[in-house]
């Protein structure tokens, strides 16, 4: 089979993989600063024969593959760290350290995976440019810089990124979760929640803390707003339905006897839904200046949208197609429904710029027998970190294997084989 022989080289290159694994969880970089990061990747792509083109975004790097008449398929890995302390006790733990979008001295650690997506993606690479007699059509290699920030993948799109060798046919990508390693999960439609992050300027009139009464207190109105915005989820949107409506940050004052003349919230929302998406940022809206208008407030507050992701939606038919690539390969005990995921992607901003199907999946990367007895004895949440933990740390066998396994098979599925057995 086509499959089998693209994948016949890999039990040899895992020891290397591994290796590449450790490096980059070594030396994490943050959202639009993976140099390092980038530049590894390039050379191994240019070691492989792809045509390589970097700089995309500032550190994204695009590889092209042209192998004759036949379907452009991209696959993509994100590349970007997070400003998170490791607390793993890895003997490759990192110690790196970075500069954050404000300027701030920050640790620096893989905490959500990217790591291995890139060595994913560079073992898949390498096998498929191996194997590249067994298939036709064209490869496009995409590793992308700030995910976790937000804009990493629309970032691309606008910097050309299929200005250089096409839009693709198809989409594919994939991410590390804490589930069971070798386990595979699929899932029709929508996987991944949107995410919308707001920062809230509420304005009062500040003074002595002895004279409230002189005063419009921002910190009065942050409470009110605060706890109102609680009233969205459940008693503006359906039961059937579900968003989270979350107040991460709230920051007034700066004495006990001071009142402020300002509070500033930050606002996290998450949906499932377009509309209901659109519901809830209007409730928030209406909200905050309705509440800022019962205080008296100086002036309208002002409403900054910081961040966005889209819902996370797979093409129904190419998702069922590629979830039997995926049985027919690792047993339909191994590809397990993926829940909602009320975590957010930007991935699938490649798919809606090409106009192309778009197809994520999860692969799970812990063991087995520590996540099942979790599962079963209710205690998942607690003895299983979860990504963004600082004790996020996945088994790299057969972890790498799975990983490189589904990416390579889900390029076969589209790519053309002419006269292959």
């Amino acid at each position: 089979m086509t499959l089998e022989h693209v994948l016949a080289p890999l039990d040899a290159a895992l020891p290397e993989l591994e290796a590449l694994y450790i490096d980059l969880h070594r030396h994490p970089e943050l959202s639009f600063a993976e140099t390092r990061t980038a530049a590894e990747l390039a050379r191994r792509l240019e070691r492989d024969g792809y045509e390589v083109h970097t700089g995309i975004a500032g550190t994204g790097v695009l590889g092209v593959l042209r192998n004759g008449e036949g379907p452009t398929v991209q696959l993509r890995a994100d590349i970007d760290a997070l400003p998170v302390e490791e607390k793993t006790g890895l003997s490759y733990a990192s110690t790196a350290r970075g500069t954050d979008e404000h300027g701030k001295d920050v640790p620096v650690m893989h905490a959500c995976g990217h790591d291995m997506h890139a060595t994913w993606l560079s073992g898949a690479a390498a096998l498929l440019a191996k194997g590249r007699d067994t298939w036709s059509g064209t490869l496009l290699v995409v590793f992308q810089p700030g995910e976790e920030s937000a804009g990493g993948a629309s970032a691309m799109v606008r910097d050309g990124l299929f200005d250089i060798a096409g839009k693709p046919d198809v989409v594919f990508g994939q991410h590390l979760v804490p589930g069971p390693a070798g386990w595979v999960l699929t899932r029709p439609g929508v996987i991944m929640a949107a995410t919308d992050t707001l920062r809230i300027t509420l304005h009062g009139r500040g003074g002595h803390g002895s004279r409230p009464e002189t005063t419009v207190d921002p910190a009065v109105l942050a409470a009110s707003v605060v706890l109102k915005l609680q009233t969205i989820v459940s008693r503006e949107i359906a039961a059937t339905d579900s968003a989270v409506v979350t107040v991460g940050s709230l920051h007034v004052g700066t004495a006990s006897n001071v009142i402020a003349d300002d509070a500033v919230l930050e606002v996290n929302v998450r949906s499932f839904d377009q509309a209901v998406r659109e519901r809830v940022l209007a409730a928030v809206e209406r909200i905050v200046n309705g509440e800022a208008a019962t205080a008296g407030a100086p002036k309208p507050p002002d409403i900054e949208r910081s961040g966005a992701y889209p819902i996370t939606e797979n093409d129904e038919a190419a998702n069922d197609a590629l979830t039997e690539v995926f049985r027919a390969r690792f047993g339909a005990e191994a590809v397990m429904p993926a829940p909602l995921v009320t975590g957010s992607e930007d991935f699938s901003e490649f798919g809606r710029a090409a106009g192309a199907p778009s197809v994520f999946w999860l692969v799970g990367g812990f063991d087995p027998e520590t996540v099942i007895t979790a599962m079963t004895e209710g205690r998942f949440e607690r003895d299983v970190p979860s990504n963004h933990s600082p004790r996020f740390a996945p088994v790299l066998h057969p972890t790498l294997r799975t990983g490189i396994e589904t990416l390579v098979a889900a390029a076969l599925s589209r790519l053309s084989h002419p006269g292959v057995g």
